[in-house]
Parts: C-alpha cells; sequence; structure tokens
C-alpha cells in the first residue's frame, strides 16, 4: 500500500470515530445560553370598570428572548437543568376591547423568571448533530409596562405592574458539536402561563347608549391564556470531557500485556452486565495495587451491522467501561478510551456474523 492510499484510509477511519468521539452522552456539569425570538399568541382580557364588564383580547409584535442555563448530564443521554430566561413583547397597534369599541393599545410585557428542565438527547442517530427534546416547570413574572388603550368610548390605563404565576414548558432542538465540549444549538420551546392574573388601573368611560352615563374610576383586568413561541439559537460548554483517541489507521494488535482485562457485551448493546462491573471493578482495585503510566479502555464489535455503526457502538463501549473505572476509583484523566469498531476481531469471522466473543472491551493497565 503506498503513502497516498494510507493516508486516505486513516481519514475514512478517523471521521466516524471523531464524530462519534463528539457526539458521545454529556456527563457532569454543562452551562450555555441563547438568544432570538418571542411570538406569543393573543391575550385574553377580561375588564371591570364600575358598571361596565366586557371581555376582549389585546394582540402583541414579535420580541426578543434570551436565556441561560446551568445543568449536569448524567451519561446516558438524560440531562436535569436550571434555566433563567426573559421575553419581551410590545403591544399591537390595534385591539378590540368591547368596553371602549376598537382601541389602540400602547405598552409592552415582559416575561423573565426561572425553570427546572429535565431533556433527554438522543446521541445515536446521526454521528454529526443531537437531537434533543425537554419539559420544564417554574415560576415567570409577567410585567404589564405602561400598558393603555384608547378607543371611541373612552380608555383605561394599567400602568406598570408586575404579577408571577406558574409556567410550564416544551423543548425540542439539535445540538451541533463543535468539539467534544462545545456545540451550537438551535431550539423551539412552547412556553405557557395558564395562570390567570389582574391588573388594576383607571378607567374614563361613556356609554353609547342612551343616557349616555360617564364613568371615571377605578378599573381591573384579568389576563388569561399566555402562550409564546420562542425560537433560540445559542451555544453550549460541557466541561470535565474525556478526551477520545482518534487512531490514525487500524493498527496491528499489539501484544497481550501482563495487566489486561476482557469484558463482554451483549448484541448490539453497550450496556454494563453485573458480571462486565465485577470484572471492572478487579480491574481498578489491581490498579491501585501497581505503578503505571496509564489505563487503555479499548473497544470492539462483532461484524454484523455497518463498519460505520460499528465505529460508533466500540467507542460507546468503551466509554461505558470507562465511566465504571471512574466510578470504581480510576481518575478520569489517566484512561484513554479508543473505539476499533469490528478490526482485530478474537474470533475471526466473515462479515455479518454475530460472534458474542468479539463484543468486548479490553481493559489494559500499562
Amino acid at each position: 500500500m503506498n503513502l497516498r492510499s494510507t493516508l486516505l484510509a486513516a481519514t475514512i477511519l478517523a471521521v466516524p470515530v471523531a464524530a462519534s468521539a463528539q457526539n458521545a452522552p454529556i456527563s457532569g456539569v454543562y452551562v450555555g445560553a441563547g438568544a432570538g425570538a418571542n411570538f406569543m399568541q393573543s391575550e385574553k382580557i377580561s375588564t371591570t370598570a364600575g358598571p361596565y364588564e366586557a371581555n376582549g383580547k389585546f394582540a402583541f409584535n414579535p420580541g426578543f428572548a434570551g436565556k441561560a442555563e446551568v445543568g449536569y448530564g448524567f451519561g446516558n443521554g438524560l440531562r436535569a437543568e436550571i434555566e433563567g430566561s426573559y421575553r419581551y413583547n410590545s403591544m399591537s397597534g390595534t385591539n378590540t376591547l368591547p368596553l371602549i369599541g376598537s382601541v389602540a393599545a400602547h405598552g409592552n410585557e415582559q416575561k423573565f423568571g426561572g425553570m427546572i428542565n429535565a431533556l433527554y438527547d438522543f446521541n445515536t442517530l446521526s454521528p454529526y448533530v443531537v437531537p434533543y427534546v425537554g419539559v420544564g416547570v417554574g415560576y415567570m413574572g409577567q410585567q404589564w409596562q405602561n400598558v393603555s388603550a384608547y378607543g371611541q368610548n373612552g380608555s383605561v390605563n394599567f400602568g406598570t405592574s408586575t404579577k408571577s404565576s406558574f409556567a410550564a414548558q416544551a423543548i425540542v432542538g439539535v445540538a451541533i458539536p463543535v468539539t467534544p465540549a462545545l456545540s451550537i444549538t438551535a431550539e423551539y420551546n412552547f412556553l405557557a402561563l395558564p395562570t390567570n392574573v389582574n391588573y388594576s388601573g383607571t378607567a374614563n368611560l361613556t356609554n353609547p347608549n342612551p343616557p349616555r352615563q360617564t364613568y371615571s374610576g377605578q378599573g381591573s383586568a384579568r389576563a388569561s391564556d399566555n402562550y409564546n413561541h420562542t425560537l433560540l439559537v445559542g451555544v453550549r460548554y460541557a466541561f470535565g470531557v474525556t478526551p477520545v483517541a482518534v487512531p490514525v489507521a487500524a493498527p496491528a494488535p499489539a501484544p497481550a500485556p501482563a495487566r489486561s482485562y476482557l469484558v463482554f457485551f451483549d448484541w448490539d448493546k453497550a450496556n454494563i452486565t453485573d458480571r462486565a462491573r465485577q470484572i471492572i471493578a478487579d480491574a481498578a482495585a489491581n490498579s491501585k495495587k501497581v505503578s503505571y503510566t496509564k489505563i487503555e479502555s479499548n473497544g470492539y464489535t462483532d461484524t454484523s451491522g455497518t463498519p460505520k455503526y460499528n465505529q460508533g457502538l466500540s467507542v460507546r463501549r468503551a466509554q461505558a467501561v470507562a465511566a465504571e473505572l471512574v466510578k470504581a476509583g480510576v481518575p478520569k484523566q489517566a484512561i484513554v478510551i479508543t473505539g476499533f469498531g469490528e478490526t482485530h476481531p478474537l474470533v475471526p469471522t466473515g462479515p455479518q456474523v454475530r460472534e458474542p466473543q468479539n463484543r468486548r472491551v479490553e481493559i489494559i493497565i500499562r
């Protein structure tokens, strides 16, 4: 094989390994932030002023939204996070409020508060993007600022007032890994504030029907159906990411060292069995009795499935064993993770063969 062919083969092998490494589930603390646009549905308004009562709606222009979060990944796709967010929308110029007729509304509504979110990353769907979904609950402040409405029958003025209520949201997004630690995110949030809130103000009204009585005094409005559609683009950074070794080319298997352990897996699985957990615990315990420079976690698969898929599966198996070693007391920085896919089978087979002995991770203490 000439040098050009060797470099081409190395590139083909390295791309799926690097992509799988960057798509590894978040394990540990992460932070993120995003900004974008918020679109409010029309808000139902029930108004009362003296003897007059009427129901109407306030419409809103598209506005701004921003958020920041800190969270923790459990290494299996699940994440939990605390989010702080802000949304701003100005009132649309034309609204309907039967109390005073067709009105020109002024002012804006701002929302700010905190949410607790639970999310799940689909790390295995694609080597280049990570879709995710989530739900959240929290408490949001809802502020009307300089709100007033003027129509042919009078005016109402609610000034500036802040209320608070329960909030819930649904999240759909996608993360694009730039490095194993840094990702660009794009997501859609549906935020609902289902609790009615009441605002007080002043009213100056004239009944258009005879005897055309007038009213000047206190007024109130009950706002409901506060629904928000938010589009955000942001970044996310995960701390403590373990680097994954990317082989330049498929190396020949090294002679078996004196201290090595084999952990076997079920077909198309990367979860740790009870027997595997005991072997990993033995390896971790023995590593504390010797002087070593590094501990390798090398993943392999059988030949069933495509080479690209098997490459990613071997990395996930190696990562699962490494995570178990860390739980058993091995320093994370001492572990080197490598996925070899279906290369170097323990039992040579043809293609598309489910061979249990080849579905393994080899722990090597050097």
